[in-house]
């Protein structure tokens, strides 16, 4: 398998930061690759120097000749005086002429572009419409690699889905930086984690690079106790978790399951539950016969909803559904138009909204945090602020740094931990993984896991939705608050099944991951999670075709080589007979497969 693209002893410093150290890897045909690391650890230096968006201060990067390629950055930016259309359909001419693919059909639903608007100035863009025209303006090419930057930050569960299946469906190379666990474990193939100016290379997604990485600090003798703590804790997890999850071969298995033979189950929560109505008594938040609206939709029709001690609660829905219009009613910040919200008198409530809230800029790091309480205790974890702190991404270094010196996503992570100092006992996240890497997720994780709380969460992150919820709710823009006792699965699969509505990200195609509708035999409709099984198998022939190509081609050179040995010769040509007949059985099995897909 030939490399698109090759870094050859790769480095790259800002300042006196070395973000990338003497680093070698490649990408090739076929291979998609998520990156992995800590936020500031160089994931989109990395990113940028193989996209030759930036230099390399010493090394080499070599590219195929003619090679199409697209990047899609957090840094987003459109020409001036253009429209939707001009961006994302350059190529065509005329309507009919990307109307009549169903390719870039599915792309415009799919990504929501046509709820956007093709006509639309892109200066009256949002932040997170802005990303997904570059985005779709990137898959609408043909292309050979894609590398994208956190491309799930603006899209819904249903939209991450899409995104996943889309990447599936074509053969082209994919390197993607993003914090989303689940989307790493659907689409790649490969995980590159950038660690201290290196990057190490795992196969498989990411709960193979969680078993991976825990064993080799275990072979290691690593010293970073709290952080294989993690690891086993995560671990614990996927062994538990949904089945999906061990679907597929994992690597090192063994060695892995050893160090998570003693650990308990993530959350004991008849104990959490327990705990929770000593200090919340039987009323927590209720809406009765409530009404609430927003422009001239009715998001909720004369509802009533009881959140109680405990509750742990996944609000999920599409864009614009009302999700955190529902949450600023629950914490008490909007009134609703008929009803009432009653809030229980022992409940401390903690509001973690997308906004940025003031921060206290003449500060620094601990002062602001201290602040707020010097000691904070979690569930059975009493930790300092200087603990806290450095539990959500602040080694002590930083600590000491002004907070009007922070980024962005370290403003995000400042406004989380001293949310946590207050002790809410009732916390309201709105898409609280924004700007937050994995291990930051995970500790974030850790400590919610012996929360004795009332949670509710609205995120497209499904993977956190699934690991600290116990209970999914949704908006389906029928005025009402629906429970799904099958979570996520049940909500995509109800949503898939339901008629197009008129709003955003709402077609049928949308719905059927972007992919339109598909026959079976000419007839019946396949669903899309047969779809996806479909588009799974024909990736998975592709690889073991790429391994049984590589062995007979070495079988060649090894037959060549043992022309004076005859013994040696009929045992190599039987070898490579076993070896075609293999590659035959496969190449059948990928044409049946192929014109399923087609």
């Amino acid at each position: 398998m030939a490399n698109l693209v090759n870094l050859e002893s790769v480095s790259k410093s800002y300042g006196e930061r070395m973000l990338l150290d003497g680093v070698s890897l490649g990408v090739g045909e076929g291979e998609r690759i998520g990156v992995v690391g800590l936020n500031g650890g160089g994931k989109t230096t990395l990113l940028e120097v193989l996209a030759g968006l930036t230099p390399p201060d010493s090394g080499r990067v070599s590219r195929v000749r003619a090679l199409r390629m697209r990047v899609v950055t957090q840094r987003t930016a459109l020409p001036e005086g253009s429209t939707v259309r001009d961006v994302v359909l350059a190529e065509y001419a005329a309507e009919h002429e990307w109307a009549a693919d169903a390719r870039v059909r599915s792309i415009v639903d799919g990504l929501g572009i046509s709820a956007i608007g093709l006509e639309t100035p892109t200066a009256t863009l949002s932040g997170g419409e802005r990303r997904r025209v570059s985005l779709a303006a990137a898959l609408v090419a043909e292309l050979d690699l894609v590398v994208l930057d956190e491309p799930t930050n603006h899209l819904d569960i249903e939209g991450v889905r899409w995104l996943a299946d889309h990447l599936l469906a074509r053969r082209i190379s994919l390197v993607v930086v993003t914090h989303d666990r689940w989307f790493l474990d659907t689409v790649c193939g490969r995980t590159w984690e950038v660690v201290g100016g290196s990057v190490e290379q795992y196969e498989g997604g990411y709960a193979d690079w969680v078993y991976a990485r825990a064993e080799r600090a275990r072979l290691a003798a690593t010293a970073e106790e709290k952080r294989q703590n993690l690891a086993r804790k995560e671990l614990a997890w996927l062994q538990r978790g949904a089945k999906a999850r061990t679907s597929k071969p994992r690597y090192r298995v063994e060695a892995a399951e050893s160090l998570i033979s003693d650990v308990p189950p993530p959350r004991d929560s008849v104990e959490l539950l327990t705990f929770a109505k000593r200090r919340l008594g039987k009323t927590v938040l209720e809406l009765e016969d409530v009404t609430l609206g927003a422009g001239e939709r009715t998001l909720l029709d004369d509802v009533t909803w009881r959140i109680g001690p405990g509750d742990r609660i996944g609000l999920v829905g599409v864009n614009g559904s009302g999700k955190t219009t529902l949450l600023r009613l629950l914490a008490g910040e909007s009134e609703p138009e008929t009803g009432r919200r009653i809030e229980g008198k022992t409940v401390r409530l903690a509001h973690l909204r997308q906004e940025l809230d003031d921060l206290p800029g003449d500060l620094r790091v601990l002062q602001a945090v201290e602040a707020v309480a010097g000691r904070v205790t979690l569930g059975k974890q009493e930790l300092s602020a200087s603990q806290l702190a450095e539990k959500l991404g602040f080694p002590p270094a930083r600590q000491w740094t002004p907070v009007d010196d922070l980024s962005g996503g370290e403003r995000r992570r400042l406004q989380l931990v001293r949310l946590l100092m207050a002790e809410p006992n009732v916390l309201l996240f709105d898409e609280p993984t924004n700007d937050l890497d994995i291990d930051t997720l995970q500790q974030l994780e850790d400590l919610l896991d012996s929360w004795p709380g009332t949670l509710v969460v609205v995120s497209h992150d499904r993977y956190l939705v699934e690991r600290v919820c116990d209970t999914v709710v949704a908006l389906f823009g029928d005025g009402k608050i629906t429970h799904l006792p099958g979570g996520i699965d049940e909500y995509l699969t109800r949503r898939a099944q339901a008629p197009a509505p008129n709003g955003p990200l709402g077609s049928a195609e949308r719905n059927q991951g972007g992919l339109g509708e598909r026959s079976a035999g000419g007839n019946g409709k396949v669903s899309a999670a047969e779809w996806r099984a479909v588009t799974k198998e024909l990736a998975r022939l592709e690889r073991r075709l790429d391994v049984v190509h590589e062995k007979e081609a070495k079988l060649h050179d090894a037959l060549a080589a043992a022309a004076t040995e005859p013994e040696r010769l009929m045992e190599l040509n039987s070898e490579l007979k076993a070896v075609q007949a293999e590659k035959d059985e496969l190449e059948q099995k990928w044409l049946e497969t192929s014109e399923a897909v087609e």
